[in-house]
C-alpha cells in the first residue's frame, strides 16, 4: 500500500535534487522570468508533484503552476555521420507574486 505522500524518488532513493537538471535561457525564457515564469529541464520520469516539490524545496518559493512537455529527438549530422540530440523534458513553472528566483548573480 502506498502512502500519501508516495514519490517514485523516495522510493527509488533518489533525492528531489536529482529532478532539476539546469535551468533554460533563451531569448524567450528570459522576457518570461519577467511575468514570473522560469524554464528548467527535468528528468524526464519525474512528474508534476515531484517537480513542485523539487522547486520549492531547492529555490524556497511557492509554485502557482507547472506545465510539461517533452522534446523529441533531433536529429544532427557531423560530416557523414549522423546522430541524435539527447531527449528531455521541459517544465515550465509559474510562481505565485511575491515570489522570485534569482537566477543571476549580481556582482557589484
Amino acid at each position: 500500500m502506498k502512502s500519501k505522500n508516495y514519490t517514485p524518488y523516495q522510493h527509488k532513493n533518489q533525492s528531489l535534487f536529482n529532478i532539476i537538471k539546469y535551468t533554460l535561457i533563451t531569448d524567450k525564457t528570459s522576457k518570461n522570468i519577467e511575468d514570473n515564469v522560469y524554464w528548467f529541464a527535468v528528468d524526464k520520469h519525474a512528474n508534476k508533484i515531484d517537480i513542485k516539490q523539487a522547486v520549492e524545496y531547492i529555490f524556497d518559493v511557492k509554485v502557482q503552476k507547472i506545465n510539461t512537455m517533452h522534446r523529441p529527438y533531433k536529429k544532427k549530422r557531423v560530416g557523414k555521420f549522423t546522430g541524435y540530440l539527447k531527449k528531455y523534458k521541459k517544465a515550465i513553472i509559474k510562481l505565485h507574486d511575491g515570489y522570485k528566483i534569482n537566477l543571476f548573480e549580481e556582482t557589484e
